[in-house]
């Protein structure tokens, strides 16, 4: 298609003065008249500058491509790395979760050991104090006879002996009180272990 001169003075003015060139497919149309060689030379500089701005589009166009093709990459490795740190999560979860039930388990394990063992303690606590009732028991009665026995033999010989008779109402005297003492020390000592309870 070939162009008026009014237009081709317009275009060469444009490009002289704004360096505006036409671009395009509208270059593969228009010719020169034959013998204007400025109108030639317009055209294939705007071919040469279409060229470049096409092949800098182009670059432009695949550094995108390339860019979005990283970015893609990028996403679905945020993507598994989000799964990973979700299912690292949940397991962190999980474990603490075994952790406070284990931790539970044991203070129940250490509270019913602790019962046991208070239960030991009482029971040897009252053995013991059954042992030391029984023996004191033997010890009172065992002097108490050997006393009233010693006592009677001086009845019946007929011997007067003043001593043996204020030993035998001071033994029988001092052993109602130590086993009233006794007695007392055991209920109180086991009042104060109920109380505590």
């Amino acid at each position: 298609m070939k162009v008026t001169p009014e237009i081709t003075e317009v275009l060469l003015s444009f490009a002289k003065e704004k360096k505006v060139y036409l671009e395009g497919n509208i270059l593969k149309i228009l010719k020169a008249e034959e013998g204007d060689t400025k109108f030639q030379k317009y055209l294939d500089i705007c071919k040469e500058k279409d060229t470049t701005s096409r092949r800098k589009r182009l670059e432009v166009t695949k550094q995108v491509q390339k860019q979005n093709k990283d970015l893609v990459t990028k996403q679905k490795e945020n993507d598994s790395l989000m799964e990973e740190l979700q299912s690292a999560l949940e397991e962190a979860k999980n474990a603490e979760w075994e952790a406070d039930k284990l931790r539970q388990e044991a203070e129940k394990g250490k509270e019913q050991a602790l019962e046991d063992l208070e239960l030991v303690q009482k029971k040897t606590q009252f053995e013991l104090i059954g042992k030391i009732v029984t023996v004191a028991l033997w010890v009172i009665l065992g002097v108490g006879l050997i006393t009233t026995l010693l006592f009677a033999f001086t009845l019946v010989t007929g011997e007067e002996n003043p001593i043996l008779e204020s030993t035998w109402s001071n033994l029988f005297g001092i052993l109602l009180t130590n086993s009233f003492s006794i007695i007392g020390t055991i209920m109180g000592v086991k009042y104060a272990t109920e109380k505590d309870n």
